[in-house]
């Protein structure tokens, strides 16, 4: 990529770094993995820069890249080596709503991952389902039923109170 785009490319990659580690922080619930899933992500939008620019939505395109990145990072070897004997303790929190916030992606990580990927995208980032369908290559149908058993997962986990205001329906 010589032509000038490559300026075009790196432009681009600074505006929307914020963005997409907050949406990989979200999905994958740790710094360190969402800062590997975001490199990952914008390695492969720099090899796929001719025909990403082109594309009517660069921001959706670019995101469906890191959402099926971590839906698929289950599959490599690497996904399952651990680095700790035991999880390190969180530091401690104020009670400002951190707590709070921590619980629900604790348990969030319990999900199952194509769940968690159409949890995050419908209520953290407000995308309806057609968006959301279009960004892991599946049916609103789908997106549908895998919002239903994410959120039944989730009041499982966390009990009714905390999801009473959230609807399965659209």
């Amino acid at each position: 990529m010589r032509d000038g785009s490559e300026q075009e490319y790196v432009d681009y990659v600074t505006a929307r770094i914020p963005a997409l580690r907050r949406l990989a922080f979200l999905l994958a619930g740790d710094e360190h993995r969402a800062d590997d899933l975001v490199q990952q992500t914008i390695t492969r939008l720099y090899v796929k820069w001719r025909h990403a620019r082109a594309a009517d939505n660069l921001d959706g395109y670019v995101r469906t890249m890191l959402v099926r990145a971590f839906v698929d990072e289950r599959r490599l070897g690497w996904a399952r080596v651990r680095l700790f004997r035991d999880t390190p303790e969180p530091p401690a929190f104020e009670n400002d709503g951190i707590e709070d916030r921590q619980v629900v992606r604790a348990a969030l990580r319990q999900v199952p991952r194509r769940q968690q990927a159409v949890l995050v995208l419908r209520f953290f980032y407000d995308l309806p389902v057609e968006q959301v369908a279009a960004a892991l290559g599946c049916t609103t149908g789908t997106v549908k039923s895998q919002t239903a058993r994410g959120l039944a997962t989730l009041r499982r986990l966390l009990g009714e109170r905390e999801l009473a205001g959230y609807s399965t329906t659209n």
